[in-house]
């Protein structure tokens, strides 16, 4: 299928970004970063926008930046830029977690601002900044805010972020050196059934393919507590059992590499 008539914008700042998304608010604005998860809607007509308002010329918001002991992700940013660059230590679960993206094609073109407002439950960004408790950047009419990455994720594919915002960044302040993340998919690059996350130095875990929105158990115990103390059931042909093995492998793997480091 191809997607439903729709009239193309290209942004040349988020200013500009912004306004056009207050401007035609009525016809269901979608912004355009990597396209990877957006045009594939459209494509099936799951998504209708009226107007697609394309980011990939706005200046300034791709990019790595350390600053005061923080991490800032410009949300143009690509997986693949993430998984090549040298993050240090503190944050290299980042770039590890990478080769969970998809296939090499999706790495280059999707973007970390863009798998963030998607919203998907299962995706690795959205793990990963509920588990390093990143924020979120967006700007809207009013000016910037910042919101907590766990605050963010409301439902299925549902965010905190207003119709009328742009993710500006995203920034990871807490260093997370033994972290790590895993998970099983029925073939490389699908997306995953289950997947896990873990932080060895918080005691926390963070679960997709459980929940509406990625799962974060704090103070987790051992791997099978952890499978043990969630509500699942049976979903998509999956057995709930199926699922809860999964995660019992997933958190005692995870744990293993993080202490690797």
């Amino acid at each position: 299928m191809k997607p439903a008539a729709f009239t193309y914008h290209r942004a040349s700042s988020v200013r500009g970004a912004v306004d056009l998304l207050t401007e035609l608010a009525d016809d269901e604005p979608k912004l355009l970063a990597g396209g990877q998860s957006l045009v594939a809607m459209m494509n099936y007509r799951m998504a209708r926008p009226g107007h697609l308002i394309d980011l990939t010329h706005v200046p300034g918001l791709a990019g790595i930046h350390h600053a005061d002991g923080a991490l800032r992700i410009g949300a143009l940013t690509t997986h693949r830029t993430v998984e090549r660059a040298d993050l240090g230590p503190d944050f290299a679960v980042l770039s590890a977690a990478m080769r969970w993206v998809g296939h090499l094609p999706i790495r280059t073109r999707g973007t970390v601002g863009g798998s963030i407002a998607h919203g998907d439950a299962t995706a690795e960004w959205c793990l990963l900044a509920v588990l390093l408790d990143a924020v979120v950047v967006a700007e809207g009419p009013g000016g910037r805010r910042e919101v907590r990455a766990r605050e963010f994720f409301l439902g299925p594919f549902t965010t905190a972020l207003d119709p009328d915002e742009v993710i500006v960044e995203i920034v990871f302040g807490r260093p997370a050196p033994r972290a790590a993340l895993t998970e099983y998919a029925d073939r490389r690059g699908d997306f995953a059934v289950v997947a896990a996350g873990v932080d060895l130095d918080t005691g926390e875990v963070v679960l997709g393919g459980v929940g509406a929105v990625p799962v974060l158990v704090p103070d987790a115990g051992t791997p099978d507590e952890v499978a043990d103390g969630l509500e699942l059931r049976d979903e998509a042909g999956i057995p709930a059992e199926y699922r809860r093995g999964l995660v019992r492998t997933l958190v005692a793997r995870a744990r293993e590499e993080a202490a690797r480091g």
